[in-house]
């Protein structure tokens, strides 16, 4: 089954909606999740599960340009639309695309879980490890003594191998809640502490079945950056000797930027050194900006830019987030509380709630929109949908890159999935 992306216009109905597609509201509703009553608003994007999809002709359009679009021939699609090759067009005539060809990439979902693990996190797991490649545990933090401590993963790693997905551990600088560039330091420079560390991660790979060891070191002291390559060679070295691969998460340059909290993190050595990187590229929206899209695709297209040059393709997932935030006024910078995350099911939810519009950023290819709380308070979302999702996966396509890292595990955007099985056929190891 193919999916075809719709946005919502003032006054469509699902039941209308799926008249124009020949489907159901039923079949439309269940896809993307939409509960009873089914109300819509104005600038939603649907997933509409078809065999194929429509494409609806534009002023200027001729057979032969809607042909390369979609990468048929001229031919074939007068041919499945029943009309002549030479036939001109007429603006709103619909034509019927056949499914296309998908090529095969991968998948990284990182989960987070928390004591206790709630049941609802347990059944996510369950419901997206048959469509992913890797399930990265988040995470195991490093002690200063070599230790780990690790999270409570309960049964997750057996029911996602039991689907198909390889388990991968996921081992951070994370020290009372956040990224200490000390603590990496100290890895970095004591040896007893690094092959103390190193021998745990072999053990606790090997007791509970993780093939991958995933380095998320982020905020460190610039002037470690040839320490930590130094470092990840060395466990490198070791873990291909146990069968186990490596991989690192790379904080979302356009540049060799060597100061700064990034300064340590260096492109060209990591391509050279892991089995594979995850580029972070989310954030430009954060919670403590003003607000705008999480992930701007102008600046996301700046780092897979850079990073082709400097790591191989086949090596490089592109990072994805599975969230959005919702400002409210005043904003971070001039004082105000800091944004809330918000999954893009829960977006969507809020703007039929308030009676909004969803406008789109074209330039950013992001969704977001304003209200106003009950208690007077001007609020500003921005998030993801369909639409901004599928401009990553062109973007992937473009640049070639082995697939997509997505953070995290939890947030509902049914769009995202059924998208990401529309335009991959996605591996597993």
């Amino acid at each position: 089954m193919n999916v075809q992306i719709h946005v919502v216009q003032q006054g469509q109905t699902l039941s209308g909606i799926a008249q124009v597609y020949g489907t159901t509201y039923q079949e439309i509703a269940e896809a993307n999740e939409i509960p009873a009553p089914y109300w819509l608003a104005v600038g939603q994007a649907l997933v509409i599960p078809i065999d194929g999809s429509y494409h609806w002709v534009q002023a200027g359009q001729t057979l032969t340009i809607v042909a390369r679009m979609y990468g048929v021939s001229v031919n074939e699609l007068a041919r499945i639309n029943n009309i002549s090759p030479s036939q001109g067009l007429q603006v709103g005539q619909r034509l019927y695309i056949p499914p296309r060809p998908k090529r095969s990439a991968e998948a990284l979902l990182y989960v987070e879980p928390r004591t206790p693990i709630a049941p609802s996190m347990i059944e996510e797991v369950r419901r997206r490890s048959p469509q992913i490649t890797y399930l990265a545990m988040f995470s195991y933090e490093v002690q200063r003594d070599g230790s780990l401590k690790a999270p409570n993963i309960d049964d997750i790693p057996s029911i996602a191998r039991a689907a198909g997905a390889t388990n991968a551990l996921v081992c951070s600088n994370l020290e009372e809640f956040a990224f200490s560039a000390d603590l990496a330091h100290v890895v970095f420079t004591d040896q007893t502490v690094q092959n103390r560390l190193i021998d745990n991660l072999v053990q606790t790979a090997k007791e509970v079945g993780y093939r991958d060891i995933h380095f998320d070191f982020e905020i460190m002291h610039p002037e470690d950056r040839e320490l930590y390559n130094s470092f990840l060679r060395k466990a490198r070295d070791r873990f291909h000797a146990e069968g186990l691969t490596i991989s690192t998460a790379l904080a979302p340059m356009a540049s060799d930027v060597r100061t700064g909290i990034y300064g340590a993190h260096d492109y060209a050595a990591h391509g050279e050194i892991v089995d594979f990187v995850s580029l972070m590229t989310y954030e430009w929206g954060y919670m403590f900006s003003n607000p705008g899209p999480v992930s701007p695709l102008p600046q996301v297209r700046g780092v897979v830019e850079y990073a082709v040059t400097k790591i191989p393709r086949h090596k490089i997932f592109l990072g994805q987030n599975l969230y959005g935030y919702d400002w409210s006024a005043p904003f971070p910078p001039e004082g105000g509380p800091p944004a809330r995350a918000i999954s893009p099911q829960n977006a969507v939810m809020r703007a039929i709630n308030e009676r909004v519009a969803i406008q789109y950023d074209y330039r950013a290819q992001a969704p977001h929109f304003t209200y106003t709380d009950d208690a007077g308070v001007r609020h500003e979302v921005w998030f993801e949908d369909a639409r901004s999702i599928q401009a990553k996966f062109d973007l992937i396509k473009e640049f070639q890159l082995r697939g997509i890292m997505y953070w995290k595990l939890g947030l509902d955007f049914p769009q995202n999935w059924l998208l990401l099985t529309d335009n991959f056929n996605i591996r597993q190891l």
